[in-house]
């Protein structure tokens, strides 16, 4: 099955095209300083690195810019064709120019300063970037304002290097798609397997990070976007309580569940581009919406951050798949060595809704994506213009999956029906029953596999379901997530999550940091080690 699938990149003359086709399933810039930092140098640098190295002067925003620039078009346009980015921001090199010059008159404006940032192309960025959740309908959007994460990040001195391919509508599109396509940037691949999915909704964003083409990135997740491409791509991936990271100007699903939020190669990094992110927004209309002052995150970089704490294991887990059954008691070891308990328990019970999330999306998404059309600068105003754009175009937009659930959703009446606010209620239950299940075991977290190992891109017949997803009753419930490297089965990264109550960030934190140092699971994809 080909598909066409399109990347914009930057040459030293501006923006230009390049198409090119993948069969499914089976020079560096010279810096200030007198140091020439070759690419491998480069690669797994964190964040912290990085600024060390720009502080004596071995390596510039510039000249890391430019490497991720390279490495985009090495890996992602040629060689393996990752398929990551969507499209490259043509002021990446003027901006990181910028945050130089700053730097360079004593200015810096935190850990963030100067650091490549991709985004998904969900978020609004006001600049010469469009805006289209991969769809050909939205092709052309180019927002007017910032997106509010987006408008921290730039005030953090970060550099805004592109926009990440996604599973279309951020995987509400259809119940079979892929995880990965969409119809403007085509699938994207997991650099460890190149035939497996790099599971989604923030495909590109996981992808991008695990293979060293930007220093980190932001996806967003309504349920598992962000912690199942952070499971399968070998990263760290925090899904922020809801609230915490304003949703203004990211095309949404859910009022009640999405969220935007890190990923990142390391813990550290996350907590970093976390801190950067937050901040309270008075536009986002999130219930719980964070009006504390944003806690430095890496403050709470703790090697002991497992010490005497109590972490609740999902039963269901622990012996369902020899693979994932052998990581997660490693896991759960090394968890106990650090001085954690574990204590078994049933929590994935909590997120037994009978259906009302689907409700609760169908009539968010339809009031949402409503919303923000209306306000836009897209040619298409709403969701019935959509359907009515995906049907004409039906062999470019819907070649192996439709639209059932943009068409159940339009089916759908306001948010004051009886089935929504009945569904709703019952969505709202689940942070009580967490909350109680925390309490009663006086439990710091929940964990389990966050994912199983991916299973094989197939867009006739869509997704594979693992029977993992421990990350579900923290994205119904809107409470915070972190998914770190739990190992491989055979090439094949997974991920385990630890979940808490809302706004426990610093704790989760702690105790992800302190696994992932006794751990050390997170390792480099091998084409790309072959090809450096």
């Amino acid at each position: 099955m080909k598909r066409r699938a399109f990347i914009h990149i930057v040459s030293a003359a501006g923006l230009s095209s390049v198409a090119f086709s993948f069969t499914g399933c089976s020079k560096n810039d010279k810096n200030s300083g007198n140091e020439k930092l070759e690419s491998s140098k480069i690669s797994e640098m964190t964040i912290a690195d990085m600024q060390k190295k720009m502080q004596d002067g071995a390596l510039t925003s510039r000249s890391l810019t430019q490497h991720y620039l390279e490495q985009i078009e090495k890996y992602d346009r040629n060689g393996p064709k990752l398929n990551s980015v969507i499209e490259l921001n043509p002021d990446a090199l003027s901006i990181a120019d910028a945050m130089d010059k700053e730097r360079k008159s004593g200015k810096t404006r935190g850990a963030m300063h100067g650091i490549p940032v991709l985004i998904k192309d969900n978020i609004n960025t006001a600049d010469k970037m469009q805006t289209t959740a991969g769809s050909l309908a939205l092709e052309g959007n180019i927002a007017g304002t910032d997106a509010f994460v987006v408008k921290q990040l730039r005030e953090a001195g970060a550099v805004i290097l592109g926009k990440t391919n996604l599973s279309e509508w951020a995987n509400f599109r259809s119940t079979r798609s892929s995880s990965g396509w969409s119809s403007r940037g085509g699938q994207t691949h997991n650099p460890y397997v190149l035939d497996r999915s790099p599971c989604g909704s923030s495909s590109g964003s996981g992808v991008a990070v695990a293979a060293n083409l930007c220093a980190v990135a932001v996806g967003t997740e309504t349920n598992g976007s962000i912690a199942c491409p952070a499971s399968m791509n070998g990263v760290v991936g925090i899904k922020p309580t809801v609230g915490l990271v304003s949703r203004s100007g990211i095309i949404p699903i859910s009022r009640t569940q999405d969220t935007a939020g890190p990923m990142a190669r390391t813990v550290a990094d996350a907590a970093v581009l976390l801190g950067a992110m937050a901040g309270f927004d008075e536009q986002d209309a999130a219930e719980n919406s964070y009006r504390e002052k944003v806690p430095d995150y890496t403050a709470f970089l703790l090697p002991k951050g497992l010490e005497g704490k109590r972490i609740g294991v999902e039963k269901g887990f622990l012996k369902q798949h020899e693979g994932i059954d052998s990581l997660l008691k490693k896991a759960l070891d090394q968890m106990k060595s650090q001085g954690a308990t574990i204590v078994e328990v049933e929590f994935m019970k909590t997120g037994d809704v009978d259906g009302a999330e689907s409700a609760v999306l169908q009539y968010e998404f339809k009031d949402g994506v409503n919303k923000y059309l209306s306000a836009s600068n897209a040619k298409i105003r709403s969701l019935e213009g959509l359907i009515a754009f995906n049907k004409a175009n039906e062999e470019k937009v819907m070649p192996d999956f439709k639209q059932e659930l943009f068409e159940v959703s339009q089916s759908k009446g306001d948010l004051e029906s009886k089935e929504y606010k009945d569904a709703l209620a019952k969505i709202i239950k689940v942070r009580d029953l967490l909350n109680k299940e925390l309490e009663t075991n006086k439990l710091d977290a929940l964990c389990g596999p966050a994912t199983g190992a991916s299973w094989c891109i197939d867009p006739v017949n869509g997704d594979f379901w693992t029977g993992y997803g421990s990350y579900g009753p923290a994205a119904l419930s809107g409470f915070p997530s972190i998914t770190v490297p739990m190992g491989s089965i055979g090439e094949l990264p997974v991920g385990i999550s630890f979940l808490g109550k809302a706004y426990s960030e610093p704790s989760l934190i702690s105790m992800a940091y302190a696994y992932e140092q006794v751990s050390g699971n997170r390792r480099v994809p091998r084409f790309i080690k072959t090809v450096q």
